[in-house]
């Protein structure tokens, strides 16, 4: 799985921090559409795809009409497309506000309903509702353009290291509340979610998981990179070796960190995010004793069109014997 010809954009937080913030505000209007769609374990449901060209919604099918939304942060503007036609309006403009009510314009054009809520969630600081968020914002392309190509080559890896799981795993993609990207692994095993936290944050906690993701970071922690964790947390993660160069495991945080310059320095970042992965679920299996046989190989397609079964299953003995 050779990704050397990935680009590896250079990402500064302060540069790309009032961009991704008006981003990170927008993309809530269009997904709080995945609110109406069935709970999957771990908020599963509420991920954006990341896309060639931006983020876009799963489609929504309704009784009367199926729809998506995409934002098209290479071409800044917004598609909603509907089997009923089509409506695009700016991905710029002067506020969040003015944005919500172009939005909900368009989307009454098509028949859509606007969104259920007008809530601004998880974002520390802002004010209650779309409409109330008047505060002139900043669009750069530059910014856009280094988001959407960290975005997929971050993507790449994710859904690499995801795609030999056995277990529940929902697609990965960008939680538009916390603007994170995640790839997430669940097992069905109860826990106690953390007293005190908001019902959505408590209801992401009912069963076990392994999560590795990218973020740009925050305005407390300006560092875009990776990041992984366990729930619930073992013991012994101070002591393991997460196999790449300048991966470290951060106490304060919770969190397993790769900053990003660190990425890019290795010979292939798409190549490392997948033995990132592999590391963390690796300190899952022996902390916290996760099944290591709900791992296949990895292979490709093809390989698999050609390959005789019986020679499949002896790869897979092989390889958890020797795990």
């Amino acid at each position: 799985m050779s990704q050397r010809g990935t680009a590896r954009p250079d990402l500064d937080y302060e540069h790309l921090a009032p961009t991704a913030d008006y981003v990170n505000r927008v993309v809530q209007v269009g997904g709080k559409y995945t609110l109406d769609e069935p709970f999957e374990a771990g908020w599963g449901n509420v991920v954006l795809d990341v896309t060639p060209r931006g983020l876009a919604t799963r489609t929504f099918r309704r009784p009367d009409l199926s729809f998506q939304v995409h934002y098209g942060l290479l071409d800044g503007d917004v598609r909603i497309e509907s089997d009923r036609g089509t409506r695009a309006l700016a991905l710029r403009h002067d506020s969040v506000a003015s944005f919500y009510t172009a939005f909900c314009d368009a989307a009454r054009d098509l028949g859509v309903d606007p969104p259920d809520s007008p809530l601004i969630c998880e974002i520390p600081g802002s004010p209650s509702t779309f409409e109330e968020d008047r505060a002139p914002r900043t669009w750069d392309p530059d910014a856009a353009r280094l988001m959407c190509t960290a975005w997929n080559l971050a993507t790449a890896g994710l859904e690499a290291w995801q795609a030999p799981y056995l277990g529940h795993r929902p697609r990965v993609g960008v939680m538009w509340g916390g603007f994170d990207l995640s790839a997430t692994r669940w097992r069905p095993q109860r826990t106690t979610p953390t007293p005190g936290r908001p019902a959505f944050q408590q209801n992401a906690e009912l069963h076990a998981y392994v999560s590795v993701g990218f973020s740009f970071g925050t305005p407390d922690a300006p560092h875009p990179g990776m990041y992984a964790y366990i729930w619930p947390q073992p013991d012994g993660l101070d002591s393991r070796d997460w196999t790449v160069p300048g991966a470290t495991w951060h106490p304060d945080a919770g969190l397993i960190q790769l900053p990003w310059p660190a990425l890019l320095q290795t010979p292939d970042p798409v190549q490392s995010i997948v033995d990132f992965g592999d590391a963390v679920y690796a300190a899952a299996v022996d902390l916290s004793g996760w099944p290591a046989d709900w791992v296949c190989p990895r292979v490709d397609g093809w390989y698999m069109s050609r390959t005789p079964a019986e020679q499949v299953q002896r790869l897979e003995r092989e390889r958890h014997e020797g795990g």
